[in-house]
């Protein structure tokens, strides 16, 4: 049975109970596992659904006699893809198929086994052109940020931050990890800096909507001294008043449902949901794929161009055209 590694991956002790039972033959085994997880994959929610991954994979080893990983076959692990592709989705296939091949890779260059049996392995086909994030039209975008109430300190703040993802088309991470100082003046002109995937620095000048929303915020909450403060910030109970603590994504997440909901959206929104809305309406209104993908700060324009939604709309007028 796989055994739990999550504080582990966390604290990055190699604790000898820590790692999925077929990878665990021998110390040096348990202890080049354990550092895959915690010095090799860096992203949490890489690290998370890699853990998952290869725990599904080891109890399927157990399951059909297979004890340790050097005993791992190129077959093996086919005949695990295969079951895989019953029950799941083919990106989430081929995503147990990458943690596999990458942890194998580890192993190889770790002298715990000779050869990667996951290399020659093929996934199952997958072509996405067109992401699923919910969007918004820029007239809900638009009455969703107007029916946000600005005389309270939670309003603006809530306006600024679904504001800062609509106009800078930012991960939601990547704004709850905003310091004070992460919005600046340069050129005379509002700038904000966001630290996105990979530990990129990404620093863009504000539209002039954020622009408003970020200042008012601010200096309402008073915290413009407070450079290396959270910018957002949770809420002390129903005082009104903000804690010096960051919201969380969670936090985002139900504010931006119970926002939606008030507007009268009916729309299933998330955080995402602002990110692929800026992207959408930017191309509509002419921008150009290649700028939108810096703004987003995407590695490539494919990534970008699955926000792209503009032919939803095209569907949409075309379905219409069924006049019965």
């Amino acid at each position: 049975m796989a055994r739990r590694i999550e504080d582990q991956v966390r604290l990055a002790p190699a604790r000898s109970n820590s790692v999925p039972a077929v990878f665990a033959p021998t110390p040096a085994a348990m202890r080049r596992v354990i550092e895959f997880f915690t010095a090799h994959i860096r992203n949490p929610h890489t690290r998370r659904a890699y853990l998952e991954a290869v725990r599904q994979f080891s109890t399927w080893c157990e399951a059909h006699g297979i004890g340790e990983v050097v005993a791992v076959q190129p077959i093996h692990v086919a005949g695990y893809i295969e079951e895989q592709q019953r029950d799941h989705s083919a990106p989430t296939v081929k995503q147990h198929l990458a943690a596999l091949r990458m942890l194998f890779d580890w192993l190889v260059t770790g002298q715990v086994i000779p050869t990667n049996p996951a290399h020659a392995v093929r996934g199952p086909k997958h072509s996405q052109k067109k992401g699923r994030t919910p969007v918004l039209t820029p007239e809900e975008a638009r009455t969703l940020l107007d029916s946000i109430e600005t005389d309270t300190l939670i309003g603006l703040r809530d306006r600024a931050l679904i504001g800062l993802m609509v106009y800078t088309f930012s991960r939601v991470g990547a704004a709850v990890h905003m310091r004070v100082e992460d919005y600046f003046f340069q050129g005379r002109r509002g700038w904000v800096r966001l630290r996105e995937k990979g530990g990129k620095r990404h620093d863009m000048p504000a539209n002039h909507n954020l622009d408003h929303y970020l200042e008012e915020y601010v200096g309402s909450a008073a915290i413009a001294e407070e450079r290396k403060g959270p910018l957002f910030r949770t809420a002390e109970g129903r005082s009104g008043k903000l804690s010096n603590r960051p919201m969380l994504q969670q936090d985002v997440h139900r504010m931006i449902r119970r926002r939606a909901r008030a507007a009268g959206i009916k729309t299933e929104i998330g955080c995402h949901t602002f990110r692929a809305t800026g992207i959408t309406a930017y191309l509509k209104n002419g921008g150009k794929l290649e700028i939108a993908q810096q703004m987003a700060a995407h590695e490539s324009a494919r990534t970008t161009g699955l926000y792209d939604r503009r032919n939803d709309e095209i569907s949409l007028d075309e379905v219409e055209r069924v006049g019965i």
